[in-house]
């Protein structure tokens, strides 16, 4: 599990955008050696992607908009989505009638329906309440623990224990690649958010660089 960080605008939805296709961008992505513009309908196996829209523009069902872009969904399949996400009391309502953390939790498992080999997650722990927080880092830790890779971006820092690795993204560019537990001591992280460790284990404005304190 993979935590991409960063200030706004820093680059971390540009990044999984570009990683997933979802803009144009230079370069290539292979996953497990094979060209993912290549793959075709083999493609939900290899990559799956929450945006941080959680706008859907269809008034489908439930399970439609899980079936999504895809492919084929058993009905087991299907059945083991609904009751992980607790999806059974929605199935009937349009996903245009559903809240924004209830379509985030139709579009988290529309991400791992597949069982991805990636899983790019852009920002999916905003709008949920306690509960649906813990539920999705649970979802995020079985598809590492079953073999998958997951890159998630995130904003609350708190969080960082949670996750195995952290990427710093700032100015369009990886600015640190280090261990969760160890991404706040790189010398960068501080400059870059602007925060620093405050007294009750939480956050405090970090006082600009030069500036001195009253004699």
């Amino acid at each position: 599990m993979v935590a991409l960080i960063g200030p706004n605008g820093g680059g971390k939805t540009s990044l999984l955008r570009a990683i997933a296709g979802a803009e144009e961008a230079s370069g290539s992505v292979r996953i497990a050696g094979e060209r993912l513009t290549a793959v075709g309908s083999r493609r939900s196996r290899l990559l799956g992607f929450m945006s941080s829209s959680r706008e859907i523009g269809w008034e489908i069902p439930v399970a439609d908009a899980i079936a999504l872009g895809t492919g084929p969904i058993s009905a087991e399949r299907l059945g083991e989505l609904f009751e992980r996400f607790e999806l059974g009391p929605l199935a009937d309502r349009p996903v245009t009638r559903l809240s924004t953390g209830e379509r985030s939790r139709v579009l988290m498992a529309r991400a791992v329906a597949g069982a991805p080999l990636v899983l790019l997650l852009d920002e999916p722990l905003s709008n949920l309440d306690p509960y649906w927080v813990l539920q999705f880092l649970g979802a995020m830790r079985e598809r590492a623990e079953e073999g998958g890779c997951v890159l998630c971006a995130l904003h609350d820092l708190s969080l960082l224990p949670r996750f195995d690795r952290a990427v710093l993204v700032s100015d369009g560019a990886i600015q640190a690649d280090a261990a969760a537990s160890l991404i706040q001591d790189h010398p960068r992280f501080g400059a870059i958010f602007r925060v620093q460790p405050d007294e009750r284990g939480g956050w405090e404005v970090r006082p600009p660089e030069g500036r001195r304190s009253s004699p």
